[in-house]
């Protein structure tokens, strides 16, 4: 019996050890992390160098409280962050989570509007569908119908866009139109809402679970800032699981040179080696909040200084390693190999992201791009058989959280071709056992 619960009933097998990409069970089974965790663990499992750097800081204090004291760990990482970020971004809020980072993000963006003598600024406007956190705030602005709907009476949910899914669209346009007319559909919500109540714009660069990795055409982050521009909108990366290197640059917007006015951090940020995420923002953005009175808003263990060790030490090894370079080579590897098994699946409608943060997507129809019937469980049963054949994959619903299974595939930075080409051939082999069992089209 176990006195644990999370979001369902079940059992898992327990893990007794985790190296590189590999976690044993207790039977001793190995198995592919093929998800990184939840997109975490980025530059893999027991990284050596990661824990000499938590063990001395052990040794020297595990927590001092920021509002008591400064700790030389966070001040370190910080500016080690500062330097990655782009444009002004060098003012960095420590939290433990991305759901926190991201709460962080939006509070940030409404003291600041007081502060600039700008009250009647607080709508923040997001995209459906999209994830962006479990606290009431992210809530509000995540569009995921299965997450939201039971707390719609304690918060105030936020205006939607719709997510720039292009591929699904059959019209005459090309993709760079497509992602224009997408972004205009920013402007067109702001004006209904009334600029002069829209604080900011959230969004993830590169999709997250609820989209599947999806990447907007080129031309939708250009224009998505020039229309924050125009109407004085902030513009929020939300970077939890698309950040760190996942997607092959730092963040995932740097592909784009699309320059956010804050930036949400947290999964690969601490690797799986700690709870830790954080908020950078610019001094411009900061500066009247303080100056203010402060910001109204903080977390216990926010720079706590074994975390941050951690996360610096996490930071030096994507460095030593170039495991942003790695990212790109091994996610054209493995994107190249996800379309080849398209070819000979039917069942996948579409492969896409960048990096290490790669999706597909089943459909029943390629052509009209209809999604499976929900009731088959598509997503979950692919979970369930590639786990069995040893790999770890990452599942949801790309539709709204009602329909569009599909699966992601984000190993972590530090996969080598063989490992990349051993997913491919677990995920061949999971593919025809899926189709057999659903009854679907095989090649």
């Amino acid at each position: 019996m176990s006195h644990l619960f999370y979001q369902a009933k079940g059992r898992r097998p327990v893990g007794t050890r985790a190296e590189g990409i590999t976690i044993w069970d207790e039977t001793g089974r190995p198995v592919i992390d093929g998800a990184s965790g939840a997109m975490v663990v980025n530059i893999g499992h027991s990284n050596e160098r990661v824990l000499a750097a938590m063990r001395d800081q052990l040794d020297r204090a595990t927590f001092l409280y920021r509002l008591q004291f400064e700790n030389e760990p966070a001040e370190q990482f910080a500016a080690a962050l500062a330097q990655r970020m782009p444009a002004d971004l060098d003012k960095v809020f420590f939290v433990s989570g991305g759901s926190e980072a991201v709460e962080s993000a939006i509070k940030l963006a409404r003291q600041w509007a007081v502060a600039t003598a700008q009250p009647e600024r607080w709508k923040v406007i997001s995209r459906f569908p999209s994830y962006h956190g479990s606290t009431l705030g992210a809530l509000a602005v995540t569009g995921y119908d299965l997450l939201t709907q039971h707390y719609l009476p304690m918060m105030q949910p936020m205006p939607k866009i719709p997510a720039p899914t292009a591929y699904l669209d059959r019209d005459t346009l090309t993709m760079a139109e497509r992602g224009l007319r997408y972004a205009d559909m920013l402007e067109t919500q702001i004006l209904a809402e009334g600029p002069e109540s829209v604080l900011a714009f959230i969004m993830e660069p590169v999709g997250g679970a609820t989209t599947g990795a999806l990447v907007a055409p080129d031309s939708y982050y250009a224009r998505v800032r020039e229309i924050c521009d125009r109407y004085g909108i902030l513009l929020i990366h939300d970077e939890v699981m698309s950040g760190a290197g996942r997607t092959g640059t730092y963040l995932a917007g740097d592909h784009w040179g699309c320059r956010p006015d804050i930036v949400a951090l947290s999964k690969g940020l601490g690797a799986g080696y700690t709870p830790l995420g954080a908020m950078i923002a610019p001094d411009r953005i900061v500066e009247p909040v303080l100056a203010g009175g402060g910001f109204a808003h903080g977390h216990t263990y926010a720079g706590n200084p074994l975390a941050s060790a951690a996360g610096l030490a996490v930071l030096g090894e994507i460095d030593r390693l170039d495991l942003l370079s790695n990212t790109t080579l091994m996610g054209e590897r493995l994107l190249a190999g996800l379309r080849e098994l398209a070819e000979r699946h039917p069942v996948i409608g579409d492969v896409r992201g960048k990096g290490l943060l790669l999706a597909a997507e089943f459909v029943a129809d390629r052509d009209t791009m209809e999604p499976l019937p929900a009731e088959l469980n598509a997503h979950e049963r692919m979970v369930e058989l590639a786990f069995e054949r040893g790999l770890i994959l990452y599942s949801r619903r790309t539709r709204g959280g009602k329909s569009g299974d599909h699966f992601l595939v984000c190993p972590p930075m530090i996969v080598t071709a063989e490992q990349v080409d051993q997913i491919l051939s677990i995920l061949d082999d999971t593919l025809v056992a899926l189709e057999r069992e659903l009854g679907l089209p095989t090649s």
